[in-house]
């Protein structure tokens, strides 16, 4: 994944991730989520990650994605 053309919008747990994740998804953006932890699993070298994800957008949707992301967590902590 580029740096260059996906930035991170939301950093949390599996939950809260994939609520974020439906959001954007129910205005057509498709994120990706990027879990060090199971990487480190899959790849044989244990968990040592803490269960959180990172959840990227294309810059092309930033602006869009944050509205989605602050009225989100606005939402989660009402």
């Amino acid at each position: 994944m580029s740096t260059t053309e996906y930035t991170k919008v939301y950093y949390g747990n599996f939950i809260l991730v994939n609520r974020v994740k439906n959001e954007l998804e129910n205005v057509g953006i498709i994120p990706i989520i990027k879990d060090e932890g199971e990487s480190q699993r899959l790849g044989g070298q244990g968990s040592i990650g803490n269960g959180f994800q990172d959840l990227y957008v294309h810059i092309d949707e930033l602006d869009k994605a944050m509205i989605i992301v602050e009225r989100v967590k606005g939402e989660m902590e009402a």
